[in-house]
């Protein structure tokens, strides 16, 4: 039954494969051709520098070295068109086998299970990361260097081709000569040798079919540093585009990068070639790149791909710990900045260099566990209290579906809060049809609420706009408790109850998404914009109806997600959640007061109708049903699992057998770097 079901999903796994590759074609093929593969057309297009006979760094456009240049001079031959279409695909082909290289170098030993499914989950992540689709849209190089690398140091026998390989990916990509020390470091001098001799022959070749194009690469730009854009632009994801952004210029700038750039070296290799040594081989090559990328004078994002391999490594003494390391690279390289962090000022210098900052942690910092630490098999396992078998256990892929009483790691949270909210606050603001649109299925509701007799939101306004201390209180409690209250008791819900912290929060996610559906499907103007029916908006002031006013987030936030209110909504599921929760009585009646307080204000203010308090309740009560559904009742009793006392003294629950794993040798066959 085990083997059924991972052979299942491994095919669904390819075919999710297939289904990123044809996105990934239609994004870029479906692109003006003036606006796709700007990076191949400013080199081979018609007007391309490439097809100029005058030098080829005149302008900043071509960032390759004189080499790829040489290299990619005979493809101006080819029709524009057909090429685009060959390049994609070819450099889809590139990730596919990077992603199986990559799957098939996993440090040792793997289970069976493992090496199954390792290979399409790899290529999926290559695909969906920042590196590869930046590469893609801007027909870029950057993926080959990395293949090469990989290709050298795991599949090619003998020294002298793997230092070959090497070789010619540093003649592309400069920094990825460093790989060649760590070849002296670990003992494979003649792969060091010939990869340096590799390098040094195709730059000299280079040089001379473009002496003046050389000179100007490697001295006037100091190896292609400036070329592609400003060195100090939010792009450039090395220590001296960092450098540059913090307000370092000139002789101290420079100084602060050498510097900084020999530490990290120094630290990174040293720790590259310990792993290396170790066995855990893709880890010291993911390590290395991420030396190369920080020291690196340019470090754009398409070449940012090393980082993704340092999810490899193994992080935490806890089983807990072990997914915090792997969703953080995964987070970082396939979501901007932007979406990671919020924009706040404090924050800017953390959120504009979120890239490099994961790639010298990579290099010098996360202590990744080696793989004689006696927690690299078998991490101190999280205390679960009893579980709840998934609803359709026959159904491949949901069996993971449990109910862990656990509290579940702080980190992993806030990014998950982070990111769902980041997508919340994208999908709502898209999710818009236009003023005409939205006017009338205000007056639709306003028509229907006339029918039901529940039409109070003019009296209430108009009340409330003569009565300054209720107006101000209202206001202020519309624009304030919105986000703290929610906030506030998932995090007492995270401290003193971390059982019921996944259940509610499970039920206010599924809210929140069953609203996006409304937003998008019915967009709906509050009544503060709906002309001629004269409401007041108390928070905001007078509005003009061809661009209302929301204040600060104007430009943020769609004017029509009205239907339905989660103002309500996330207000009515505090109110629930306080009222199952609480202890005391006064605290479960305090709970309700918040809903009472919210369905008040906003229609008050005039910023929702009371049918969309109605809605509010529905999502909500939809999302105790989804999550009562998929992870079974709420009330759970804990059972006593048996445990063994290790060496360390720490009490652990009985691991449950498992089928020997078999070694890397058995598995994946010789590798080596």
């Amino acid at each position: 039954m085990t083997g059924a079901r991972t052979g299942t999903a491994r095919a669904l796994l390819w075919l999710v494969v297939a289904a990123l590759a044809v996105r990934q074609m239609a994004v870029v093929l479906r692109q003006p051709p003036g606006e796709r593969l700007t990076g191949l057309e400013t080199w081979i297009g018609g007007s391309g520098v490439l097809h100029t006979t005058g030098p080829l760094y005149e302008s900043d456009r071509f960032t390759g070295t004189p080499f790829a240049g040489l290299v990619l001079k005979p493809l101006t031959r080819i029709a524009e068109q057909s090429l685009g279409v060959a390049w994609t695909f070819g450099s889809l082909l590139l990730v596919a086998a990077l992603g199986i290289v990559a799957a098939r170098a996993l440090p040792g030993p793997v289970s069976r299970r493992t090496a199954l499914l390792a290979a399409p989950v790899a290529i999926s992540l290559l695909m969906l990361s920042l590196p590869v689709r930046n590469a893609l849209y801007l027909g870029q190089t950057s993926i080959l260097p990395v293949l090469l690398v990989l290709l050298g140091c795991f599949v090619v026998r003998g020294e002298r081709a793997s230092g070959l390989l090497i070789g010619l990916a540093a003649a592309l990509q400069p920094t990825v000569l460093l790989f060649a020390v760590l070849l002296r470091l670990t003992g494979r001098r003649r792969a060091a040798l010939t990869g340096g001799a590799a390098f040094a022959a195709c730059t000299a070749l280079a040089w001379a079919a473009m002496p003046g194009d050389s000179w100007t690469y490697w001295v006037h730009h100091v190896a292609g540093a400036g070329l592609g854009g400003d060195a100090d632009s939010l792009a450039n994801q090395s220590l001296h585009g960092a450098l540059l952004r913090l307000g370092f210029t000139g002789p101290l700038e420079i100084a602060l990068f050498m510097v900084l750039a020999a530490a990290v070296c120094f630290f990174g290799l040293r720790r590259a070639a310990r792993y290396a040594g170790d066995g855990q081989l893709l880890l010291a090559v993911a390590v290395t790149g991420c030396v190369a990328v920080a020291v690196s004078p340019t470090a754009w994002q398409y070449q940012l791909l090393w980082v993704l391999l340092a999810v490899v490594g193994r992080v935490g003494k806890r089983a807990r710990d072990r997914l915090v390391w792997p969703a953080v690279v995964v987070l970082v390289l396939t979501l901007p900045g932007t979406v990671l962090l919020p924009n706040i000022e404090a924050l800017f210098p953390v959120r504009d260099n979120v890239l490099l900052i994961a790639a010298l942690a990579a290099a010098c910092a996360v202590p990744f566990l080696p793989r004689t630490s006696e927690y690299w098999q078998h991490p101190v396992p999280t205390e679960y209290a009893a579980l709840v078998p998934a609803r359709w256990s026959r159904v491949p892929l949901l069996p993971f579906w449990r109910r862990a009483l656990s509290r579940p790691n702080l980190l992993l949270e806030l990014l998950l809060i982070r990111v769902v909210y980041s997508a919340y606050a994208h999908v709502r603001l898209a999710a818009t049809a236009g003023r005409a649109t939205a006017e009338h299925h205000g007056r639709q509701i306003h028509s229907i609420e006339q029918w039901l007799h529940i039409d109070i939101e003019h009296r209430v306004n108009h009340a409330v706009v003569g009565i300054g201390r209720l107006r101000a209180f209202l206001d202020h409690y519309y624009s304030t408790f919105h986000f703290i209250v929610p906030l506030a008791i998932l995090g007492v819900l995270y401290v003193r109850r971390p059982a019921d912290y996944r259940w509610a929060r499970s039920t206010i996610g599924f809210a929140t998404l069953l609203a996006l559906v409304g937003f998008w499907l019915y967009p709906l103007a509050p009544p503060r914009l709906m002309p001629g029916l004269g409401f007041i908006d108390t928070v905001h002031g007078v509005q003009d109806f061809a661009k209302p006013d929301y204040g600060s987030l104007t430009a943020m936030t769609n004017q029509y997600a009205a239907m339905p209110s989660l103002h309500f909504g996330w207000s009515l599921w505090c109110g629930v959640v306080v009222v199952a929760l609480a202890p005391k009585v006064w605290m479960k009646a305090l709970g309700l007061l918040h809903p009472l307080f919210t369905v008040s204000a906003i229609v008050a203010t005039a910023n929702h109708w009371v049918l969309d308090a109605v809605g509010g309740a529905v999502v909500v009560a939809l999302g105790f049903g989804l999550t009562h559904l998929l992870a079974g009742p709420r009330r759970l009793r804990p059972v006593t699992v048996p445990a063994a006392r290790p060496r360390d003294g720490l009490e652990r629950p009985a691991p449950a057998p498992v089928p020997e794993p078999r070694t890397t040798d058995e598995a994946l066959g010789s590798k080596r770097l």
